[in-house]
């Protein structure tokens, strides 16, 4: 997405990771919450968490800071690109 970031798969220590991108203040809470969610892995850990699929975390709440991090970098794009790809998500 124009040439940004806001998703990183990977295994590690046999587990499926996923990085994202996040507001430090709802990581700081996830990390307390949710055990399987740490700072981000090889990231930079105040903007990036890391969510490990041992079962912990709920689908639900993994789909919505999927898109809370897809919405971080869209909002940080040029306001003529936010317009593009806000387009493009309703068509």
């Amino acid at each position: 997405m124009k040439n940004k970031m806001f998703a990183l798969v990977g295994r590690r220590n046999d587990l499926l990771m996923l990085n994202l991108k996040c507001d430090p203040d709802e990581a700081n809470a996830l990390k307390d919450i949710f055990p399987a969610i740490t700072p981000g892995y090889h990231m930079d850990k105040k903007h990036w968490i890391s969510i490990y699929f041992d079962g912990s975390v709920p689908d639900g709440e993994v789909k919505r800071i999927i898109d809370n991090s897809f919405l971080l970098v869209v909002n940080s794009l040029p306001k003529k690109e936010q317009t593009s790809i806000r387009l493009q998500l309703e068509s």
